[in-house]
């Protein structure tokens, strides 16, 4: 038996010598410097990675939506995972990409909201201070996350301001009516603009509701990395509100119909 890390298709780690492989003289200090510094360390390489996240304005507040899958590579290993995340009384973080960064942009944000309710001087932090701060970390790290980290989305309410906006790795930032990551970015953005933009002030809840919905059926027909079950975030001036999971209705017996699909008898 090969016992050797390189043999497994993944680099070996020279600093350690487990078999005694190295001559005496060239073999390495295995135990570490500093053993606290070396123990956190941060993904590389995706493992656990979540899809898509929508968003839109809506007359009264603003309206998110994530599904429960984080996709372990290609296998949909866990289907419970809640990727919509509160901050503060108005405000929620939507993430698509490695679940480990979200997990870890979530431990700061709670930090931050301690810290913040703990100085006792009457502010708050709203969705605009939330999105500066996570695009100035997430520029700021860059290197130390995952290179492959789709985005954020920010979304709330504050004074009656509707606040979406949209963060990425790099730091890029922008504020629009609808937003989307990852593959609806492609599939669900045009969706979303149609049915939104220009109706922003008049759309009600429900019409948003319906909007959002629709759109994550598409989703789960087109993107592999997609679950029929998800949640939706309503964020108003009266606070936030999360959903139980849903799930959607589909229907696939289209399929049969479809060259090279289905079954075929001619």
């Amino acid at each position: 038996m090969d016992h050797f890390p390189a043999s497994w298709g993944r680099p070996r780690n020279d600093a350690v010598d487990a078999y005694s492989t190295f001559p005496v003289h060239q073999r390495p200090q295995n135990t570490p410097k500093d053993a606290f510094s070396a123990g956190v360390q941060r993904t590389q390489q995706p493992i656990v990675t979540g899809t898509s996240v929508l968003a839109i304005k809506y007359k009264d507040g603003i309206m998110m939506a994530a599904d429960n899958l984080a996709s372990y590579g290609s296998l949909a290993r866990f289907k419970d995972v809640q990727r919509l995340h509160p901050v503060g009384n108005n405000t929620v973080i939507g993430a698509g990409g490695d679940m480990s960064d979200f997990q870890y942009i979530q431990s700061i944000l709670d930090e931050l909201s301690i810290g913040e309710f703990t100085a006792q001087d009457g502010n708050t932090l709203g969705p605009a201070e939330i999105h500066e701060y996570l695009a100035q970390v997430m520029y700021a790290r860059r290197t130390k996350m995952n290179p492959l980290w789709n985005a954020l989305l920010v979304g709330g309410v504050s004074g009656g301001k509707k606040s979406l906006a949209f963060v990425d790795l790099l730091g890029t930032t922008y504020s629009a009516s609808t937003l989307a990551t990852g593959y609806g970015a492609h599939i669900a953005q045009p969706l979303l603009r149609e049915a939104v933009e220009g109706r922003e002030d008049t759309l009600t809840e429900e019409q948003a509701s319906s909007i959002i919905e629709n759109s994550m059926r598409v989703l789960f027909y087109r993107d592999a990395r997609s679950l029929n079950k998800y949640q939706v975030a309503t964020i108003t001036e009266a606070g936030v509100n999360i959903s139980d999971s849903k799930y959607l209705e589909t229907a696939w017996s289209f399929a049969e119909g479809i060259r090279g699909y289905g079954a075929q008898t001619q």
